[in-house]
């Protein structure tokens, strides 16, 4: 019997593909997401130590001029760090959307998989069957030839 043959293996391959590529842009995205993350406790880092420093001058006693540029710095900062929580969520809901083109694309290509496991299966059964009935002529072929040279 001849070689098993999946007639779909190209498209099975051209799905992969896509799938292994919407993984890798998911891996990118996810990796910007965990950078954005760090990015801003590093910025909550940094107004913690205005407020701290702040607090210091406060204690002492300075300068208007003083308190004034630690609440702009410290207004600055806030600002600063809601503008990356704003781009962080818009990662994340890229990144829920990438999370969705990988489950679509492997539920796709999971499809194909298990088209290709069972005709393989069907290929297998039907190579079983053909042996079979090999053996039973050979058997049978066997068992005339034996009779005809007795006879």
């Amino acid at each position: 019997m001849k070689q098993f043959n999946y007639r779909l293996e190209t498209v099975l391959a051209y799905k992969t593909q896509v799938l292994d590529n919407l993984k890798s842009e998911h891996a990118v995205i996810i990796q910007k997401v965990n950078r954005k993350q760090e990015e801003i406790q590093g910025l909550n880092r940094e107004l913690v130590s205005y407020e701290s420093g702040f607090d210091e001058v406060k204690e002492k006693g300075a300068a208007i001029e003083d308190y004034r540029l630690f609440d702009m710095c410290i207004g600055r900062m806030e600002e600063i760090i809601d503008t990356e929580k704003e781009r962080l969520k818009k990662l994340r809901q890229e990144e829920d959307a990438k999370k969705q083109e990988v489950v679509e694309a492997k539920v796709d290509t999971s499809k194909f998989e298990k088209l290709k496991e069972k005709k393989f299966q069907e290929y297998q059964k039907a190579v079983m069957k053909a042996d079979e009935l090999f053996i039973e002529e050979f058997v049978s072929n066997t068992t005339l030839r034996e009779k005809r040279q007795y006879s």
